[in-house]
């Protein structure tokens, strides 16, 4: 079985490693990788909004912006490559034909994002409708999905799960379209499973017990689509 997970950049790196929660997940990774096929997809987090941010105020275009995003997120899959060791495929996928190709290796595969324009939510969700993954698993520094930023917003509701149709209508309330700035699964990603009826979980990335169940597609605490 087949299983993508895009991870937050903010869990990886929120401003330097997360040695910790680093070396927790490749610990998952590799207890699990006897059973399922793993593909990870790595977000950019704190580097990424600020290297973008600079590119912005040195008067570059929001391409070149996107593009300096897209290295900050390949350094954070680099270092779960660092991590996983001979576990791990022992290169960056670049494209989804590298990373579907990878897969043939048994090895866990890494990837971070691809081209300007494109969240590292959307390469998961194309790289799950690639390969035929069974599921997406969304690690992020939220526990799921609300009806509003729960950091911002004390009345938010979270959802144990909902329908595609439901995410796709949330996510358009709150898409921004340049690097570093998101809503927990952005508008296109979610079209993309939508339209493969991609089973999606959302759990938060810290507590790695929630991951689990939500790899082995079992009950957790977060909000699981479908």
């Amino acid at each position: 079985m087949k299983v993508v997970l895009s991870v937050g950049g903010s869990l990886l790196n929120p401003g330097q490693p997360d040695f910790a929660f680093i070396r927790e997940l490749a610990s998952l990774l590799r207890k699990l990788k006897s059973k399922y096929h793993l593909a990870v997809v790595c977000g950019g987090g704190m580097p990424a909004r600020e290297h973008a941010a600079s590119i912005r105020k040195l008067g570059g275009s929001e391409f070149l912006a996107d593009e300096t995003a897209v290295l900050c997120t390949r350094s954070n899959a680099m270092f779960l490559i660092a991590a996983l060791g001979e576990d791990a495929y022992p290169l960056v996928a670049k494209n989804f034909k590298e990373a579907a190709a990878a897969m043939d290796s048994g090895r866990i595969v890494l990837m971070g994002g691809t081209i300007p324009g494109i969240t590292t939510d959307t390469d998961a969700a194309l790289l799950a409708e690639l390969i035929g993954a069974a599921r997406i698993v969304n690690l992020s520094n939220v526990d799921g999905i609300y009806t509003a930023d729960p950091r911002k917003d004390k009345g938010a509701k979270k959802f144990s799960s909902m329908s595609f149709s439901q995410l796709v209508q949330l996510a358009s309330q709150h898409d921004e379209r340049k690097a570093g700035t998101r809503f927990v699964f952005d508008i296109i990603a979610c079209k993309l499973i939508a339209r493969s009826r991609i089973e999606t979980h959302f759990v938060y990335g810290k507590e790695i017990h929630q991951v689990q169940n939500a790899i082995e597609g079992k009950k957790h605490a977060g909000t699981i689509v479908k």
